[in-house]
């Protein structure tokens, strides 16, 4: 479910500017038209009930909802349907819809997650400008957790030579867990296409000078460029998972997420 088209969090790294997903202007947010009258349209059409995801492409706590609310009422549809709900940000304001979230959790289940990649608020503004810093959502994460919302983290992409180091992925480990995450999935590289790699390496000259080279001599034109050091930031990575008891397999984290819900058919669509 996207609520809304384009985002302004300006992600060097975003793989929503690639040319397959055919989004022009992708740095405009608009908010999809009627998009509350269709979304109860098709929820009043489905006979079996399931997970209504959202935040695949556009972020649906982007600065615009803060007035216009359309999250918000996506939300309260979920609810008064019946249906679960799994929500991706890189905002701190899901907070402001935790009393709907808990209302959904009371009948179908709702995982809250935070795209983290760095700990480092600094390095934050570098590669994510506009997003709430990595300090405010795991405070938001904290909150929500609080709420007995199952939370977690997507520790992806983990960019090479900038965000691959031992450092980093203990922090967020440990962060994630102080704030009573349930899991962090990570993925240990990222993956460049057409528009998003030249946007990327144009980013990479402005913000981290000498970056860019390293990846043309590294990867060439690969579509998947995972960081050189995976096997040992993999190996860490589950040690401090097991230290903190964050789980981190997906099928553990669905399984886990359903599990109170044993006796309800639920499907994620």
């Amino acid at each position: 479910m996207n609520i809304y088209r384009g985002c302004d969090h300006g992600c060097i790294y975003c793989d929503s500017r690639s040319e397959c997903y055919g989004v022009e202007n992708f740095d405009v947010v608009r908010a999809k038209e009627n998009t509350l009258l269709l979304l109860e349209k098709e929820l009043k059409s489905k006979r079996k009930k399931g997970i209504v995801a959202t935040g695949a492409m556009s972020d649906p706590y982007n600065p615009f909802e803060a007035e216009y609310k359309l999250t918000r009422g996506a939300l309260e549809l979920i609810n008064k349907y019946g249906f679960g709900a799994s929500v991706l940000t890189k905002s701190d304001l899901m907070v402001r819809d935790i009393d709907i979230l808990s209302r959904i959790k009371k009948h179908s289940p709702v995982m809250a997650k935070f795209t983290i990649t760095t700990y480092d608020d600094e390095l934050c503004k570098k590669i994510e400008p506009n997003v709430s810093e990595a300090s405010k959502r795991f405070k938001a994460l904290g909150k929500l957790s609080k709420a007995d919302i199952f939370t977690g983290i997507h520790m992806w992409p983990i960019l090479p030579f900038i965000n691959d180091t031992e450092e980093n992925i203990k922090l967020i480990i440990k962060a994630a867990a102080e704030n009573g995450a349930n899991f962090v999935s990570p993925y240990f590289g990222v993956t460049l296409r057409q528009n998003q790699r030249l946007y990327y390496y144009q980013q990479l000259d402005r913000v981290l000078p000498g970056v860019k080279q390293k990846y043309i001599n590294t990867y060439g034109d690969q579509y998947e460029c995972n960081s050189i050091y995976e096997k040992g930031l993999w190996s860490i990575f589950k040690a401090e998972c097991k230290k903190y008891g964050l789980l981190y397999k997906m099928s553990d984290i669905r399984e886990t997420l359903k599990s109170k819900y044993e006796n309800r058919q639920i499907s994620l669509f």
